[in-house]
């Protein structure tokens, strides 16, 4: 999943919810591998360092979702907390306990105890400002299948922020990794589906913004679905219409004019013509075909 949106996001470095999301699940692979992987005596890293990357890395993990939150989803009343609450009460409970003190004790079950307390206390407080946050914006314009989405989300992130509990009661690795994970599985779902939620409304508004001469875009599209033409063989079938030349169109959408070219051929291939003229000529007609 990471690599596959990493391409998407540099195929549309653009989409800035994509690059939040990427940066979930970069630092979700990173939480785990470190987890999985520390601390063990084999592997040429003192233990003591090999804890305060696992712990670190729980703890970055829990600390992003509020920005998330707040730029995702546009939670101004999660700002303070995005850029000034997460440093300091829960990064820098984890540099006092988990780094300088655990340095100089070396005792790691006394610190985590200690340590814990301001986070939990702060995980709370966190939960509730986050679910007045999502209630709070929809009081007014209440949007049902975006409020259901944040509430789920909400409920995706909860055993995230609640890692400090996780850490208090000193629970088994197993159900700490099998609570967080399950929340990002959901996460995952949620984005995929407003992802193609998204996709399907940015192309039905970019071919009712074409001026297609003598059809509407109803019958444009009606048409194109009749010789099979894919989502992206359409676009470029638009930008035929307006005259563009294969470098044009390479460059608006992003792509290689040998890309183009491949795609222009599979269009007359489909609807069985042989140049531009002939195939706009065959899409405006086709019902007197």
């Amino acid at each position: 999943m990471f690599i596959f949106q990493l391409a998407s996001y540099f195929y549309w470095p653009g989409d800035k919810n994509r690059g939040r999301y990427l940066l979930l699940l970069f630092l979700m692979l990173l939480y785990n591998i470190t987890g999985g992987l520390f601390p063990d005596p084999k592997i040429n890293i003192p233990i003591n360092i090999q804890e305060m990357i696992a712990y670190g890395t729980g703890f970055l993990m829990a600390s992003y979702f509020p920005y998330y939150f707040y730029r995702g989803f546009e939670l101004k009343e999660l700002r303070w907390h995005a850029l000034f609450g997460v440093p300091l009460f829960l990064m820098l409970p984890y540099l006092i306990f988990f780094v300088i003190v655990y340095a100089i004790n070396g005792k790691l079950n006394v610190d985590i105890r200690f340590g814990m307390i301001v986070p939990f206390i702060y995980a709370i407080v966190l939960l509730w400002v986050m679910f007045t946050a999502i209630r709070h914006k929809h009081e007014v314009n209440r949007n049902k299948n975006e409020y259901l989405e944040e509430v789920s989300m909400y409920c995706a992130v909860t055993p995230w922020l609640a890692l400090a509990l996780f850490g208090l009661v000193e629970e088994s690795q197993l159900i700490e990794v099998l609570c967080t994970n399950t929340g990002i599985i959901i996460i995952t779902v949620l984005y995929l589906a407003k992802s193609v939620t998204n996709a399907r409304q940015e192309f039905n508004r970019k071919l009712n913004e074409s001026a297609i001469d003598g059809i509407s875009p109803e019958e444009f599209l009606a048409s194109c679905l009749h010789y099979s033409l894919t989502r992206t063989e359409i676009l470029i079938v638009q930008k035929l219409y307006k005259g563009m030349k294969n470098s044009e169109i390479a460059d608006s959408m992003f792509i290689s004019s040998e890309t183009v070219k491949k795609h222009i051929q599979n269009i007359f291939r489909k609807a069985l013509v042989n140049n531009r003229a002939a195939l706009i000529h065959k899409l405006q007609n086709r019902r007197e075909q």
